[in-house]
């Protein structure tokens, strides 16, 4: 077993460091909240004083944060991750951040002859807590093979993209189809009911026709058709507004940067920023449907 430097141990870090444990791994964990330390520490965990004590001395170190600034932050600079790594250590970066961060910050790992992937994952806080997420992986062959086995004591799909910043372009490739067919499914529901077509029987058919897709299927943004969607719980996020706008803005960005046109991701994420701008954005982001419902 390893002993692992776990930086972000949240909502989505938390559980992972978790799973870790579980699988009887030796962690040392960060987090700027001392509350989200403590849940750890009393399942075996140590406390780190710095995300810098959390990197030394370790066989792996797993961040899990914000923003690309963040990750800038704490693997680069003198008290960063990369300077501070004991020789041959392995970093995994599971945030969802831009393109161009992950490969300048793996760069710089690589530089010092440490390991290193990108491995945002898909799958929310349930995921994190069942061990069952997806990981999308950017990185050598090398690296990847690495860093699998610690990766599928979190989660269950467990994918290779190619070299360092392929797992964020993944990511957010994927996420903004989600978001433009949630946004779809719900236009599509809005317009049923302004028609006097039940929701029910719309989602009858469409799911087993040509209209069938995971934004209607496992996560329905109308209550009834699907019992364990958010639209049941009053909106109650598994994957917020907020961090849908993020990776919506994150593919509008490498649109940009790559010269790809990407009409219908501009327009997801517009009416996500419609949500932030009314308070909305800390609902589930299948809560677009009330937006569209009051349009």
């Amino acid at each position: 077993m390893a002993k692992i430097g776990f930086i972000g141990v949240g909502n989505m870090g938390g559980p992972m460091a978790a799973n870790l444990i579980k699988a009887g791994h030796e962690l040392k964990v960060f987090d700027l909240s001392a509350d989200a330390v403590a849940k750890l520490v009393e399942q075996g965990a140590e406390a780190a004083e710095t995300a810098t004590d959390a990197a030394r001395d370790v066989d792996v170190v797993i961040t899990m944060l914000p923003a690309g600034k963040h990750v800038k932050s704490v693997y680069l600079g003198d008290d960063g991750v990369i300077a501070n790594a004991r020789e041959g250590a392995l970093l995994i970066d599971s945030s969802t951040i831009d393109v161009d961060t992950a490969r300048e910050v793996a760069a710089a790992a690589k530089a010092r002859g440490l390991r290193m992937i990108d491995a945002p994952v898909s799958g929310g806080v349930p995921g994190a807590e069942a061990g069952t997420l997806t990981f999308m992986c950017g990185g050598s062959d090398e690296d990847f093979a690495a860093a699998k086995p610690y990766l599928e004591a979190m989660g269950k799909n467990i994918i290779h993209a190619g070299g360092s910043g392929n797992g964020q372009a993944a990511k957010i490739c994927n996420n903004m189809v989600l978001g433009i067919t949630m946004i779809a499914v719900s236009e599509a529901f809005v317009l049923a009911e302004k028609l006097g077509l039940d929701a029910q029987t719309l989602f009858d058919i469409s799911s087993t026709s040509s209209g069938q897709c995971w934004a209607l299927t496992s996560y329905c943004p109308v209550p009834g058709p699907v019992p364990t969607s958010p639209a049941n719980r009053d909106y109650k996020p598994g994957f917020t507004a907020a961090n849908m706008l993020k990776d919506l803005r994150l593919a509008q960005d490498a649109s940009k940067s790559a010269g790809a046109r990407t009409h219908l991701g501009a327009e997801a994420a517009r009416l996500y920023t419609e949500m932030e701008e009314q308070g909305r954005d800390g609902l589930d982001f299948s809560a677009i449907v009330k937006l569209i419902r009051e349009s």
